[in-house]
């Protein structure tokens, strides 16, 4: 049976890196989901929840559990929106008798890309080849909320002729945080100074994670410091779109 999935694409996605979204689109339907990208979604209120603004949070949650609630599943190509939704919603809910149950159904079908294509399909990319080495680094919110870590490289092992290379301090921070690196801004560039020094001590020709906020930082991080290394969502190379521009790299 075809799974009807909502794509939840996300703010940064949209507006900063669409082919992203693309890339899981792509992804999704090889593993045999018929992919709809709900009209009525904006941003599922991360920034508002992180900066204390809970009514807005909440008003943005409510609208986004209302354009998600029809489908089978909620994919997201973030671990941070992803983990928001799933377990943050159910939390700013809490003593509201009429929207917790509908954010707790909500949050219990939302899942970060590549955890849905790993642990709930068991798909794997087939005919995908780059040869390539890549550092991968793990972001806080899909790691620590959602237990991602196995399941990108065992998505990422299915690609003939990518090398995957250690990489130092790979759980830690890249400094970015959402609204961390504005209002700690000379904190969040010294984090993102020791990542970006590791990752090119790594001698990776790639940097790979499923946040687009991480990955714009350290991109941006490596670019000015001179660093030869391409920055790119692990879903890009996953559904064979790693030939194209790196992140920073667009026109």
């Amino acid at each position: 049976m075809t799974r009807k999935v909502a794509l939840f694409v996300t703010c940064l996605v949209d507006v900063m890196r669409p082919r992203i979204g693309f890339a899981a689109i792509r992804a999704l339907e090889a593993a045999g989901c018929d992919v709809i990208v709900p009209q009525g979604q904006t941003c599922c209120g991360q920034p508002a929840l992180n900066s204390g603004d809970r009514d807005h949070a909440a008003a943005l949650a409510r609208q986004t559990i209302e354009a998600l609630e029809p489908y089978d599943a909620i994919v997201v190509p973030s671990g941070s929106c992803a983990g928001t939704i799933r377990c943050h919603y159910p939390e700013i809910f809490e003593q509201d008798a009429a929207w917790r149950p509908r954010a707790q159904a909500v949050a219990a079908k939302t899942f970060e890309v590549m955890a849905y294509l790993d642990d709930v399909l068991g798909w794997k990319p087939q005919g995908v080849s780059l040869d390539a080495s890549a550092a991968y680094h793990d972001s806080c919110s899909g790691l620590r909320e959602l237990g991602i870590k196995a399941q990108p490289r065992r998505l990422l092992g299915n690609i003939d002729g990518l090398a995957l290379v250690p990489l130092a301090g790979e759980e830690t921070c890249c400094g970015f945080g959402g609204t961390f690196c504005v209002k700690y801004p000379a904190i969040s560039n010294a984090i993102v100074g020791e990542k970006a020094d590791a990752i090119d001590a790594s001698g990776a020709d790639l940097l790979l994670a499923g946040d687009l906020g991480c990955l714009m930082n350290m991109a941006g991080k490596l670019h000015r410091n001179g660093s030869r290394v391409r920055a790119y969502h692990a879903i890009e190379l996953i559904a064979g779109m790693g030939d194209g521009p790196a992140i920073g790299e667009e026109p």
